[in-house]
């Protein structure tokens, strides 16, 4: 970052072109993707040459280059991982942003000389996140981008207590879930957003209105906070990232422009900005807390005023951005070679000789002569400053040895600039998998997940023979068919107010119960700090062995392993791990209730339809009078009752209900405990690797 900067700019790079634009219009830092373990898999992305060669561009810039590393990661493609982290060390990364918490662990012995950023996809938007990420190695967290600016002041007040970075996005795509906690791709054709291959299936109709088919309910605009960017930076974020890997060089250098024009206090040019890319205009909904007219889509119009920009914005970066400004002194003496020495304003110099200068036959070589020879600086990233001279009388200095010599002299510079801001890394030894448990159960113990009490009412005398009941926070004043110490209880999945949440829980506590289940990364320390035994369940993407090994030193005693997880990719752990064996999954988990958006809440009918009329269970959470969250279901339900051995090895296998009955409660649970026959549903699959259907709906309803 230019230390003349308190705030950095960080852009995206999908591409080398994009990477240069990028630099040229002023980006102080940025991030890119390799071949493989990026959230942007369609991108360009960059290979091991090409990854070096933009670490050079960036140090030579004086900016800091990223290497994206969040997707999830199965054990097998950890020898994979290991050779990217080679390249990295090799090509001198600043840093790595990470979403697997086994990844980090894994990069933090490997190659612990590089720097962690907590990825946005860990969904950290709490001060007790920022905790956590301290306590995990991270030294910089990617904010989530459904932040108030009053919650994003609150994470970079404890961000600054921890001695933490925080880095928030203000331009760029929005998408309709929280980061990191969206299934929805993965579910509807197996493209994860989790494993970089997101389809956006949200950009496709869905509507809670019948009579409105065409409806995109889960398209939101584009964000941009580009007209708040000083204030955000006097809140405390340290870096100002723009989205869009996919996105073309003329859209980096559009967004990179006008932040660089917003932070020098000129008027920046939105007007290009949204001609390049927008989505029916831009939303900064979620930082001002007025989340009214933040759902858009793609519109011809978008597409077509991106032609009249684009010409000039290429333009804007086909030239090199001058960095530095070099000062020289030449020094010409008769039978000694020519030397020109060359000088930045920061002190680095770098002196250069040439051919010895020759008695004049005609005209002696002059100090202006030698200022013309040495301001042809061209496509380097250097400007002419001063040029000075010590010379003989009678001396001539070929044009041919002058140009020679000012192109060694800025080739050797750049070396000199390059070596001075790139990291010099060690890599540690190779870390071994952790080995699993060995006496592995021959039958799992059942957990019971609901959303309402009355789903309790039939359970009866099954209820003794559940390990244990997962129950919504706000659920915990209920009168329960389980003992408390039999009760794992689930907090919001996101915490508008943790001091609020944070009180809930010491009550729950006072009164008997120990269990909380963890879903994002923040409930690690808030939990452990209130005593809390930990259960890891959906939203912390155990996805290998490393991820669980890592859980189990945060202080978890079990961890669900993701949905996503193939199952020959089953992890082995020393944390006793379950599996998702019942019930809807929530694909989407949303700061905007589309629902409440398109028709409000009083004709809410808990549902939204697809383009080929699958119905997605739809359901918000309330702990004020207003919505805190919405969460989107599958349409099919996961149902293997009748496959006890997809889950017989599993330490627990878990059945989560969303709008059954009690009655059908009963029926689930008893099918799973005893085999007793029971309908599955009308729609259901065997889980998102193995996509099966049954029913009028096709793969998993949609």
């Amino acid at each position: 970052m230019n230390p003349d900067r308190r705030t950095e700019l960080l852009a995206p790079a999908g591409s080398p072109e994009a990477l240069t634009a990028a630099l040229r219009c002023g980006a102080d830092a940025v991030y890119v993707g390799a071949k493989q373990f990026s959230a942007r898999a369609n991108a360009e992305n960059f290979d091991r040459d090409e990854l070096c060669a933009a670490a050079e561009a960036c140090h030579l810039a004086g900016a800091k280059l990223y290497l994206a590393v969040n997707t999830l990661i199965f054990d097998s493609e950890f020898a994979a991982l290991d050779a990217l982290l080679e390249t990295a060390a090799e090509a001198g990364a600043d840093g790595c942003i990470v979403q697997d918490l086994g990844a980090a662990a894994y990069i933090a012995k490997r190659l612990p000389t590089l720097r962690l950023h907590a990825s946005t996809q860990l969904t950290v938007h709490t001060p007790a996140g920022v905790r956590f990420a301290k306590q995990a190695g991270f030294c910089r967290i990617v904010a989530a981008r459904e932040l108030s600016r009053g919650q994003l002041r609150a994470v970079c007040a404890e961000a600054k207590q921890c001695g933490i970075e925080v880095e928030a996005f203000v331009h760029g795509a929005h998408c309709m879930s929280v980061s990191g906690q969206c299934l929805l791709s993965a579910a509807m054709g197996g493209r994860s957003a989790n494993r970089g291959c997101c389809a956006q299936p949200c950009r496709l109709p869905f509507t809670a209105d019948d009579r409105n088919p065409g409806y995109c309910a889960l398209s939101l605009k584009d964000m941009s906070l580009v007209t708040h960017l000083r204030e955000i930076t006097e809140i405390g974020v340290q870096s100002l990232k723009i989205e869009g890997r996919m996105k073309r060089p003329e859209y980096v250098a559009a967004a990179v422009t006008a932040c660089r024009e917003a932070l020098a206090g000129r008027p920046p040019a939105l007007d290009t900005l949204r001609a390049v890319f927008s989505r029916s205009g831009f939303t900064d909904g979620y930082y001002t807390a007025q989340r009214r007219d933040m759902f858009g889509t793609r519109q011809k119009q978008d597409v077509t005023a991106a032609q009249a920009v684009l010409a000039p914005l290429r333009e804007s970066y086909r030239k090199p951005r001058k960095y530095a400004v070099l000062d020289a002194h030449y020094v010409l003496r008769s039978g000694q070679p020519a030397a020109l020495t060359v000088t930045d304003s920061a002190g680095h110099s770098i002196t250069v000789t040439g051919e010895p200068p020759q008695p004049a036959q005609t005209s002696p070589t002059t100090l202006t002569q030698l200022a013309q020879s040495f301001e042809k600086l061209g496509d380097t990233v250097y400007s002419a400053g001063t040029v000075t001279a010590e010379c003989d009388d009678g001396l001539m200095l070929p044009a041919a040895v002058r140009n020679a010599m000012r192109r060694d002299a800025a080739d050797r510079m750049n070396r000199l600039l390059i070596a001075e801001n790139t990291p010099a890394h060690r890599l540690g030894d190779v870390p071994k998998r952790p080995q699993g448990h060995t006496n592995l159960p021959q039958k799992p113990e059942f957990r019971l997940q609901v959303r309402r009490a009355e789903q309790l009412s039939a359970l009866s005398d099954l209820a003794d023979e559940i390990e244990y009941l997962l129950l919504p926070l706000h659920l915990a004043e209920t009168e329960l068919p389980v003992p408390k110490a039999r009760c794992i209880l689930l907090p919001p999945r996101f915490v508008n107010d943790e001091s609020d949440v944070s009180a809930r829980l010491k009550h729950a506590k006072a009164i008997g119960f120990s269990h909380l289940a963890v879903q994002q990364p923040g409930e690690i320390a808030c939990g452990n700090e209130l005593g809390f035994t930990l259960h890891g369940t959906l939203g912390m993407h155990a996805a290998n062995s490393f991820s669980l090994d890592a859980l189990r030193t945060y202080g978890l005693c079990d961890a669900l392993l993701t949905p996503e997880l193939p199952r020959q990719e089953q992890p082995q752990s020393t944390l006793p791990a379950g599996i998702f064996a019942y019930g809807r999954l929530p694909l989407m988990l949303t700061r905007n209730c589309p629902v409440a958006a398109q028709i409000g809440c009083k004709s809410c009918r808990h549902a939204l339809t697809d383009r080929k009329g699958a119905v997605l269970y739809t359901d918000c959470t309330r702990y004020t009078e207003k919505p805190d969250y919405a969460e989107i279901f599958n349409s099919a339900a996961v149902w293997l009752a009748d496959r006890p051995g997809v889950y017989r090895r599993a330490a627990y296998a878990l059945l989560a209900m969303t709008d059954e009955s009690a009655e059908r409660v009963r029926e689930v649970v008893s099918a799973y405990l005893h085999g007793t026959p029971c309908k599955p549903p009308a729609v259901f699959t065997r889980g998102i690797e193995a996509a099966e259907s049954h029913g009028k709906n096709g793969v998993d309803g949609f």
